[in-house]
């Protein structure tokens, strides 16, 4: 099969959009790169290409596809690897499953706790922010990747990076990075309280964010002062 010719529209920013990007890294795939600046209106011609406006979209072949999970996912069908077995086997299918199920409550549980604590105006509400976000990966999250068998670092005790992965990764450097004295972003202690109370997910996490493919994006000095200038624009609103 020729290669295919894929057109990434981004934003490097965008923990979303960098989702695309760990995919096309991980499955080696070349692209060409077009960056769309995510703080001045859309311009006409990517409203015409994503009517939502949003990164990422890709072109592929000439095909458009949007919204970052179902880049991910499509990315990962159209080339098979050891990001997701194909689903027409019941192995196959229920490790998608297991993946879906696991990414579904990263973001419907733990996602929205990070973001409260980005936005907690002093230390006081800052550290009960950071308490109820260790607690919900404590009661989330924690479980599942310690049941897991497997002699493998990431979901599921796979050797190499999964789909669960691609999804995550971008969100777990901002977790990892933004209780750094000099962000603000979120209570000093974090990295204590997660090696002490999550284990499985501290060692997952942190073997995430070492991977080429999660990071060869990744700004943490410009993540942060975007992040900032936004937490600053909501609170005046």
């Amino acid at each position: 099969m020729s290669a295919p010719k894929i057109t990434l529209y981004t934003n490097h920013r965008c923990p979303w959009a960098h989702r695309a990007h760990i995919a096309l890294k991980e499955l080696g795939l070349d692209y060409e790169e077009v960056i769309i600046d995510l703080n001045k209106p859309r311009e006409p011609w990517y409203l015409e290409i994503n009517p939502r406006g949003l990164v990422p979209s890709i072109s592929y072949n000439g095909n458009i596809i949007t919204e970052s999970a179902i880049v991910a996912q499509f990315l990962a069908d159209a080339h098979p690897s050891h990001l997701v077995p194909p689903s027409n086997s019941p192995e196959g299918a229920l490790q998608r499953a297991r993946i879906a199920f696991f990414v579904d409550t990263y973001f419907s549980k733990v996602q929205p706790q990070f973001m409260a604590s980005q936005r907690a105006s002093s230390a006081e509400d800052r550290a009960a922010a950071g308490e109820a976000l260790v607690a919900a990966i404590e009661k989330e999250i924690e479980p599942i990747l310690s049941s897991q068998k497997g002699s493998g670092p990431f979901f599921g005790g796979s050797e190499k990076l999964t789909l669960a992965e691609v999804l995550t990764g971008s969100f777990l450097l901002r977790l990892l990075s933004f209780h750094k004295p000099e962000h603000g972003l979120l209570r000093e202690d974090l990295p204590e309280l997660l090696e002490k109370r999550t284990p499985a997910f501290t060692r997952w996490a942190k073997a995430t964010v070492q991977q080429e493919s999660v990071n060869f994006i990744w700004d943490e000095k410009s993540v942060v002062e975007q992040t900032k200038v936004k937490i600053a624009s909501l609170a005046k609103k």
